[in-house]
């Protein structure tokens, strides 16, 4: 039975590919940063661990701790993360260094402690749940766009530097999935950005109608279309090295490859809600 740990399993995505992988035979460890989300996945069957991405010290126990069970782990899904969103210039220091320590120094730090086993046994996959955002930017999106730019210029990086190994990483880059997310990105609106000082009043007022909405946006698919792209990566003998899901992220990329800048500049405006204040 192989070994996976995820992270980020509280709900959504994370929940979706814990619950699809453990049925398909997988040992999953799956971890949540909240306590009361751990004890959840323990009482629906998981092996269920506590990791802070935010923290060092929570993944260095959690991966102590998962070591404790298994030799050695054939999988590791990256998928905690969450989007701050906001104009740039309404964006402090602070709320984009909390932005990365989720989304890129921990997802770094955690592939650091579990590779060098892999490197012993010369296997392992490590899957990294990226974005369309992780190749195309998006106005009022600037902190999350960044650290999922961030995230793609590692994976690359350390592919190359694993050329020589049977590792093998993965980047899927989903669009629109049915989650928690845009209910989390409000929440880190509220906190980060001050509204009523604002340059960006308008364009806010309609960005929170969306972050808000019940109503999902179009073209978007459930997690299990993330669940399907995660077994390819974990069971091909050559896993790809980039998972398109939903339609916005396949024609994005495309356009991004065929178009002048200027004027995908003019389509991601539009489609991004960006515009006049």
């Amino acid at each position: 039975m192989r070994s996976v740990l995820i992270t980020g399993c509280s709900s959504g995505i994370g929940l979706c590919l814990a619950q699809g992988l453990k049925q398909a035979g997988y040992r999953v460890f799956a971890t949540a940063r909240k306590s009361k989300d751990v004890i959840k996945l323990k009482q629906l069957g998981f092996e269920s661990y506590q990791l802070d991405l935010a923290s060092s010290a929570s993944i260095q126990l959690a991966v102590s701790e998962i070591y404790t069970q298994t030799d050695t782990l054939y999988g590791l899904i990256h998928n905690g993360a969450y989007g701050q969103v906001g104009a740039l210039e309404d964006i402090s220091r602070e709320a984009l260094e909390i932005q990365f320590q989720t989304n890129v120094f921990g997802w770094h730090e955690l592939t650091n402690l579990v590779l060098p086993k892999m490197k012993q046994n010369n296997a392992g996959r490590i899957i990294y749940l990226s974005s369309v955002l992780g190749f195309v930017a998006m106005p009022f999106r600037g902190p999350y766009n960044a650290s999922k730019f961030a995230i793609e210029g590692l994976v690359d990086t350390l592919r190359l530097e694993l050329i020589d190994t049977r590792i093998q990483l993965s980047l899927i880059q989903p669009g629109p999935i049915e989650s928690q997310f845009r209910a989390n990105a409000y929440l880190a609106f509220k906190e980060y950005v001050d509204m009523n000082n604002s340059a960006y009043q308008l364009n806010y007022q309609g960005m929170i109608k969306r972050l808000k909405s019940s109503q999902l946006a179009a073209y978007t698919l459930p997690p299990e279309s993330v669940l399907k792209c995660t077994l390819h990566a974990l069971e091909s003998s050559k896993a790809k090295i980039h998972y398109w899901v939903t339609f916005p992220t396949k024609l994005l990329a495309i356009l991004k490859r065929i178009l002048p800048s200027r004027i995908m500049d003019k389509i991601l405006s539009k489609v991004g809600g960006g515009g006049k204040r």
